[in-house]
């Protein structure tokens, strides 16, 4: 894919820092129309049993239809998007999962994490085979409980865990000196290896803090298994050629509501040591 996005640059901020992003990617107004989206979608969500799942008090993630994201197309058709899934994933890669993260006021401090374990792809062969892209939904201040990560960690080995995913106290003395606070705007879109040791901050706030997320793999990645993307004929014939085979979902006549097998227990049921 020819494009004005360095290959070299991309490469380099993923398999270095574990993050990279893209300032004023789009417009306010689009942002504004998928804030509404994740709002509706989130009430519907709390109205089924495994509709929401919780991430610690006050934070929930919910997994959604890319359909019924207003401009959901737009979003995965920006150029930075294509050009980092090939950089990093290869031409085959595809999306898996399509969902938002919410803390509303009130919400904690998370135990450091990676979102699950890391596969041997990256811990032996040095190979990060998927990708997470975040894209805020409000502007976000200090006050809100931004994301915070610890660059470089998604090279560590956590073998303390059985989930392979929360490393042990006595490590996170390491990931609080290399921690960056992310104050994301609206417009702003990040790629992150969701192998990076990170966590959700304290929301003081008097208002949510609502999060696309994208997710993306490479042909031997299996996070699929973890969850359920549904598309309908029609949106799916009307895809345009560029996002042709960008999905691993099932087709349906009708979307119904994702009842979600990505519980991560770890973050409801290990309170944050020292905090």
């Amino acid at each position: 894919m020819d494009t004005d996005y360095d290959v070299a640059e991309i490469m380099g901020g993923i398999y270095g820092a574990g993050i990279i992003s893209l300032v004023a990617a789009y417009d306010v107004a689009l942002i504004d129309q998928v804030h509404r989206s994740i709002l509706r979608l989130y009430d519907a969500a709390r109205a089924i049993d495994g509709g929401a799942l919780p991430r610690g008090p006050e934070r929930w993630y919910v997994e959604v239809a890319p359909e019924s994201i207003d401009n959901f197309v737009e979003i995965v058709s920006h150029p930075w998007f294509l050009a980092v899934s090939e950089a990093i994933l290869g031409p085959a890669w595809s999306i898996v999962e399509v969902g938002f993260d919410i803390p509303f006021p009130g919400a904690e401090i998370q135990p450091w994490h990676r979102d699950f374990a890391a596969p041997d792809a990256t811990l032996n062969g040095r190979r990060i085979n998927s990708l997470a892209f975040n894209l805020t939904a409000v502007d976000t201040t200090a006050e809100m409980g931004p994301f915070e990560i610890a660059p470089g960690t998604q090279w560590d080995r956590i073998d303390e865990c059985q989930q392979g995913m929360f490393p042990a106290p006595t490590r996170w003395q390491r990931y609080e000196a290399r921690a960056v606070k992310k104050l994301s705007q609206r417009g702003t879109i990040s790629a992150r290896s969701a192998l990076t040791v990170h966590r959700g901050t304290a929301n003081r706030s008097g208002h949510a803090r609502p999060v696309l997320v994208i997710g993306v793999d490479a042909p031997d990645a299996n996070n699929s298994a973890h969850h359920d993307l549904q598309m309908t004929r029609g949106f799916f014939d009307a895809l345009p050629d560029i996002l042709t085979g960008r999905f691993r979902c099932r087709l349906v006549d009708e979307i119904t509501p994702v009842r979600q097998k990505h519980v991560i227990e770890g973050l409801i049921d290990h309170p944050p040591h020292g905090y």
